[in-house]
């Protein structure tokens, strides 16, 4: 992933309240269409412009082939608001990131924790982040699955608190497997993997269990297959079901408890 700025210079007398609407209009559209990530941009006024620090997938990613309708309609009225186009200056790679694949995948998974600001599509061998707009979006951007990420992600840091406040509910919403947060994961994977032609899978989290001698041997909750792994893919998922297009941990206090 790479570190950025973007600056927008001022081209005519504007307002700051007009200006920064159509900087954040504009920065949104490339958040939900995978252009840009996390959920902060740092903005400051030089006098002549406006400079945002934002974070890029890959190099290219603010390149006019990867943007969406909405990306360019938010571009267009920038000069409304006073603002030119903008332009990018690569800092360099962001160390404190994930690094991006190389190239598509043949399998992906829909995976994402509370800390990351990468894509929530992973390869689903190695689980490096795959850029949004490598693939045929379901609908005109992407804005679906980065609001379904930010609910998980929410959830998931609830859940990890040590002073935890509504742990159970955060946790059940997290790994029931039809919770409305992964039944809306999985129709998304679904739709993804249809409009690209190619396996998506989803990963059900697992955090505890009531009974963790059984908890190896438990059966696949969508169809009650067999889905255990002969050696953890990933080197997280120790489950794997084909025909649910599911992938899953032994339950991490499992695991703690375990020393595995």
């Amino acid at each position: 992933m790479y570190l950025a700025e973007l600056r927008f210079t001022l081209i005519a007398d504007t307002e700051f309240s007009l200006a920064e609407q159509a900087i954040r209009r504009y920065l949104e559209a490339l958040i939900f269409n995978g252009q840009m990530l996390g959920r902060e941009f740092p903005t400051a006024f030089t006098g002549e412009a406006f400079c945002s620090r934002l974070v890029l997938p890959t190099a290219d990613a603010l390149s006019g082939q990867h943007a969406s309708t909405r990306v360019k309609a938010a571009e267009q009225q920038l000069a409304a608001a006073g603002l030119g186009y903008p332009q990018c200056q690569l800092l360099g790679q962001d160390l404190m990131s994930q690094q991006t694949v190389t190239e598509l995948p043949a399998e992906l998974v829909l995976f994402t924790t509370y800390a990351d600001t990468c894509s929530p599509l992973r390869c689903a061998d190695t689980l490096q982040p795959v850029p949004l707009f490598w693939l045929k979006a379901a609908a005109a951007d992407y804005e679906a699955l980065i609001r379904w990420q930010l609910q998980f992600q929410a959830l998931d840091e609830i859940q990890l608190q040590q002073d935890r406040v509504l742990h159970k509910t955060a946790e059940n919403s997290l790994q029931q497997y039809q919770s409305k947060l992964n039944r809306q994961g999985r129709k998304l994977a679904a739709q993804l993997a249809r409009q690209n032609q190619r396996p998506i899978w989803y990963a059900l989290y697992s955090g505890s269990s009531a009974d963790c001698q059984a908890e190896a041997d438990k059966c696949c909750p969508g169809c009650g297959g067999n889905w255990r792994l002969a050696a953890p893919q990933a080197g997280v998922f120790d489950f794997r079901c084909d025909n649910c297009q599911l992938l899953s941990n032994i339950a991490w206090e499992c695991q703690s408890n375990s020393g595995e």
